[in-house]
This record gives structure tokens, sequence and C-alpha cells, in this order.
């Protein structure tokens, strides 16, 4: 009898302690999962300058667009919480379909070598943000499915656990604005 209660006592300190740990470890692939959306980001943040610079040199008229480019750069790059960086990724986004549409109007940028390869690195580093998201987010949906099941939901309460958000883009709005270019 004894050995059975002890049984059962050490039963569920071990399936404690496994719903504990397993928390802790979904968590923590949040934390990398974010990082690495951060260095893909990191990366567009540094080729943006030279891609505007680069399309500065042909089209010297153009101001208000470099102007939107790097303002939008600069608020992505201070975003302090997920759907601040969500929000500043969606302006950078419009800004940066903007900029390019003004390189369609110069036949000599859209030869240049060094606007396409600039223009190549953009797109990989997109691709990778892209990628980067998704994996965030099935991240965050396991995490957020897990504490919300019985009997993690118990124990997740117990030491903070919380629903965490996804990482957002409000691409579909963005697909259907139309792009402005004025001269």
């Amino acid at each position: 009898m004894v050995w059975a209660i002890l049984a059962i006592i050490a039963l569920l300190v071990f399936l404690f302690v496994g719903i504990y740990n397993r928390l802790v470890t979904l968590r923590q692939r949040i934390k990398n999962a974010w990082a690495q959306i951060e260095v893909q980001l990191k990366r567009r943040y540094d080729l943006i300058p030279n891609l505007v610079n680069t399309v500065k040199g042909y089209a010297t008229h153009e101001r208000e667009t470099f102007e939107k480019v790097t303002q939008a750069r600069n608020m992505a790059i201070q975003a302090k919480n997920i759907n601040e960086q969500a929000g500043a990724e969606n302006m950078l986004s419009g800004a940066l379909k903007t900029l390019f549409a003004v390189a369609e109007n110069y036949p000599q940028l859209k030869a240049d070598a060094n606007f396409r390869q600039l223009q190549e690195e953009l797109a990989n580093t997109e691709g990778k943000i892209a990628f980067s998201r998704q994996f965030y987010n099935d991240t965050i949906m396991s995490y957020n499915t897990t504490i919300q099941k019985f009997p993690t939901v118990l124990i997740a309460g117990m030491f903070g656990f919380h629903k965490e958000e996804y990482f957002n883009l409000d691409e579909e709005a963005a697909a259907r604005e139309a792009v402005k270019v004025e001269f």
C-alpha cells in the first residue's frame, strides 16, 4: 500500500517535471525563432541604405520616396515588441515596393550590376524572413496549444507561462494597395 502511494506520487512528480520542462523548452524555441527573425531583419536593414544610395544616383528627384524608405527602416529598427515590429515591417515593405517601382522607370538603373545584386540579395533575404517568420509562428502555435491543454494548463498557470503573440504582417492588405509613383 505504501509502495503504491509512493509510486503514484513519484509518477505525478515525473509528470509535473516533464510538463514543466516541455514548457521551458518551447519558450526557449520561441526566443530562438525570434532571434532568427531579428538576424534576417538586420540583414535587410543593412541592405536598404545601399539600395537607396544606388537608386539615388539615377533618380535624384525622388527624394520623398527615399525619405519614406529611410523613415520606415528606422521605425522597424526601433520597434520594441512584436506588434510594433509587424506594423513597421508592413510600412517598410510598402516603401520598398515604391522604391522598386521608381527603379522600373530607369532602364540604366535596372541594367546596373550593383543594383541587380542588391535587389537579388534583398529578395533572398525576404525569403529568409518569410521562412523565419513561419518557423516562429509554428513555434508559437505549438506553445500556445500546449499551454491550453489539460493538465499542462494547470502547471502553465502556476508558473506564469502565458499566451504569446504571432508575428503577422498585413501582406494581404499591402498586396491590394496600388504602389504610388509620383514625379
